[in-house]
Order: structure tokens, then C-alpha cells, then sequence
């Protein structure tokens, strides 16, 4: 190996290992998965789908892509929803994306044409880059319009969101957030779409693991499209997939290639195999539900110490802090936590009156904290310790060192890989 190279990967080890993480949309995923990562599957090129490829020996690769995409199924679809029957012949499969925001791109580009209007989350709001804001090229080729939470409670109100639909006449409409910490409510979206004959996609790429494991509601079959990215609550390799009715499967067939990528990343998705197969597992289910309660204890005691909880708390594995009141803005409390070992994000908040790299909160996250074994207990000391670097309670050289201590004994505790014979 390359000996700058192999420096840099023991120094990520290192920082890895001795640092609290937090950001929500990050994980540890098992020595499995990365065993399928680095696998021959890196080696072979394969554009165009299982049994209709550009290049010859592909017979291998074509079984893979079947197989994840039947393991996909298995997990997401139900089998009934509100006592109607859910018939997993009817939504076409697609684990090719690169990564989420190609995903999201290609729906765009398979169902809509430059102009059309997309009714997606402010990113203030808790909504994503990728669902069309100004700086993106969606944002460039589309016509973006923001629904908001509301202002008095932080909360989104559905017939708020209704009102605008029915003003602005989408022809796509999108649910996902990367920074909203409450349920969403698929199924009174899916009436909204109705109403207003938009297409309807939701993007549940930060709360995959919960709704595979019936932790958060189903968008199915209440949507026209699932997108997701797989390393976040799901606890897989960086990349994604695409589900969708199965008459709108050509055109996102499509949309993903030729529309916006060429031959697929077949180690990716080989290291999805072996994600979707730890998913399934019992103790994945208990992993998430320990997810929600150490988020949830996060929130209660941060605020109990006197920080804003923005909608007061929390229901998936996330949580927003309005932190005005420490004198700090995000981007400085960001750097004082990673200077004594704690890795959180700047993030704007609903309504904020500062930028989005001087936003006026941090987004907290405990899917990969949970991942090294965090339970409740662990996370009264975290909470406490984050009280202090932002309150200036105690040194931080002293709170440094406690982060430390806690790390260690947190490293190595969760088994990952689980049993996961077919």
C-alpha cells in the first residue's frame, strides 16, 4: 500500500476511534460489508440490467443484482397497509444509484421536463440539497417551491402544505428531510399528490433502518416512488436505491442509465447484499429502537440543561438545537465539540436568521453511536458533556479527557454482522 496512503487510513482509524460521533447521517457499518466493498465485484463493469448488458461476462453480476433487489423488496414493501393488500410485483427495484443524489436526479429526470414544479421541504425546514435548492442543478432545471413548518410549534401542518399544493400545482411532490426530527405522515401526503394530480416521491434516505424494521411508518403504498440512500439508520456501504410503481419502472430505468450515470458500482452494491441481510435480523430491529430511545434521552436532557430542542423532541434518530441562547452559532459550537472529541454538524434551524455556515443550530445524531454500543446511560454523560463545552461549565481539556474515557469503552462492544444465513 501506499505509504501516504496508509498513514492517512491509520490516522482516520485513530480519530475514529477516539472521538464521539454524531452526525446523523453517518454510521459504522460491519467488517461484512466492507469485505463486500473491497470484493472482486469492484473489478467487473456492467451497464444496462440483469440479462441485458453492454459487455459479456456478466452472468455473476446479473444473479447479484437480482438477488439484492429481491432482498430490497423483502424488506421495504409490506405486505398490507391500512388492511389493503401490497403485491411486491406491483413496484419496480432498482440498487444501481451511486449515491442519493444521483437517485434523486434520476426520478427528476424520468419524470418530469425542464420547468416543471417541484413542491419539496425548505432546507430551513429540515429538507435536503437534493430536493432543489437554488444551488443544485435541480434547482437550475426545475421550478422549486418550499413548504415550511410552521413557525408557532416547528411542526409541518398538512393542510398548510395542502393549500400551497393546490396553489403552486406541482407536478411532483416531495416528502424526505434531513433535519426534521418528527414522523412523517406518507399517507396524508399521498392525499395531497392525489389532490392535486403531482406525482408523488418520498425520499426516506435518513430513516431507512426505521422504516425497515416498522419503526416509522411505510411510505407504501401511499407514493409513486421511494428513493434512499444506505449507510445512515440502514448501516450499509455509501450508496442507494430506487423503488417505484412498477409502470413508472422503464423511465427510471432510464433516468438512472443512461440519464445521469453509467455502468453501476457493483461492489456497492454487493456491500448493500450484506446490509439488507443484517437488516433483517432480530437485533437490527432492537439496534433501531435503542436508536430512537437514546435520541429521545439526548433531547430530554439537553434540554433539561437549559438548550432549545427544536419541536421540543424527537421521534426518529435525530434532533435539532437552537443554541442562540449559549452566545454561540452553530459553525463555533461545532468546533469547541470537535476540539474535545465530540462530532456534531452546524445546522440552520426553522426560520433562521443566519447563514447556512454560520447557522444558529447543531443536528445531533445516535445512529452511529448506538452502532458502538451507547446505551441510555452513555448518553446522560454525553449529554452532560456537551453541556459543558457550550455552557463553558468546565475546562475543555477536562471535558476532553471524560470523552475519551467514554469512547474507549464504548469501541468494539456491538457485534454488526449478526447471523446472516439465507
Amino acid at each position: 500500500m501506499d505509504t501516504k496512503l496508509s498513514k492517512l487510513i491509520a490516522a482516520e482509524t485513530k480519530r475514529q476511534d477516539e472521538t464521539l460521533p454524531l452526525i446523523a447521517s453517518e454510521n459504522f457499518c460491519s467488517q461484512a460489508t466492507r469485505a463486500a466493498l473491497g470484493s472482486v465485484f469492484v473489478d467487473k463493469y456492467a451497464e444496462g440490467e440483469p440479462g441485458k448488458r453492454y459487455y459479456a461476462g456478466n452472468k455473476v453480476v446479473d444473479e447479484l443484482e437480482r438477488h439484492v433487489i429481491k432482498q430490497l423488496k423483502d424488506l421495504f414493501i409490506p405486505r398490507e397497509a391500512d388492511g389493503v393488500k401490497i403485491d411486491k410485483k406491483d413496484w419496480y427495484a432498482n440498487v444501481q444509484p451511486l449515491s442519493g443524489s444521483p437517485a434523486n436526479l434520476a426520478v427528476y429526470a424520468a419524470l418530469l421536463k425542464p420547468g416543471d414544479t417541484i413542491l419539496a421541504m425548505s432546507l430551513t425546514s429540515g429538507g435536503h440539497l437534493s430536493h432543489g435548492h437554488a444551488v443544485t442543478l435541480p434547482g437550475q432545471l426545475y421550478k422549486i417551491v418550499n413548504y415550511e413548518v410552521d413557525p408557532k410549534d416547528n411542526f409541518l401542518h398538512y393542510d398548510q402544505v395542502l393549500k400551497l399544493a393546490k396553489k403552486v400545482k406541482p407536478q411532483l411532490i416531495i416528502v424526505g428531510a434531513s433535519a426534521y426530527p418528527r414522523i412523517l405522515d406518507f399517507e396524508q401526503f399521498g392525499d395531497i399528490a392525489k389532490k392535486v394530480k403531482a406525482y408523488l416521491m418520498a425520499d426516506i434516505s435518513h430513516l431507512a433502518g426505521l422504516v425497515a424494521v416498522q419503526c416509522h411508518p411505510s411510505p407504501f403504498p401511499y407514493v409513486d416512488v421511494v428513493t434512499s440512500t444506505t449507510h445512515k439508520t440502514l448501516r450499509g456501504p455509501r450508496s442507494a436505491f430506487i423503488i417505484a410503481r412498477v409502470e413508472l419502472g422503464d423511465k427510471i430505468k432510464r433516468g438512472v442509465f443512461p440519464g445521469v450515470q453509467g455502468g453501476p458500482h457493483l461492489n456497492q452494491i454487493a456491500a448493500l447484499s450484506q446490509a439488507l441481510a443484517e437488516a433483517k435480523h432480530p437485533k437490527f430491529n432492537a439496534y433501531i429502537q435503542r436508536v430512537i430511545r437514546n435520541t429521545q434521552t439526548l433531547a430530554q436532557y439537553l434540554g433539561e440543561g437549559g438548550l432549545k430542542i427544536i419541536t421540543g423532541g424527537t421521534d426518529n434518530h435525530l434532533l435539532l438545537v437552537d443554541i442562540t441562547a449559549t452566545g454561540l452559532n452553530g459553525r463555533q459550537a461545532q468546533e469547541k465539540l470537535e476540539k474535545v472529541g465530540i462530532i456534531v454538524n452546524a445546522n440552520t434551524i426553522p426560520f433562521d436568521t443566519g447563514t447556512p455556515m454560520q447557522p444558529s443550530g447543531i443536528r445531533l445524531g445516535t445512529a452511529a453511536i448506538t452502532t458502538i454500543g451507547a446505551h441510555e446511560k452513555d448518553i446522560k454523560v454525553l449529554a452532560e458533556l456537551i453541556l459543558d463545552v457550550l455552557l463553558k461549565r468546565r475546562p475543555a481539556k477536562t471535558v476532553a479527557l471524560e470523552v475519551k474515557a467514554l469512547r474507549s469503552k464504548l469501541k468494539l462492544v456491538e457485534d454488526l454482522e449478526f447471523a446472516t444465513k439465507d
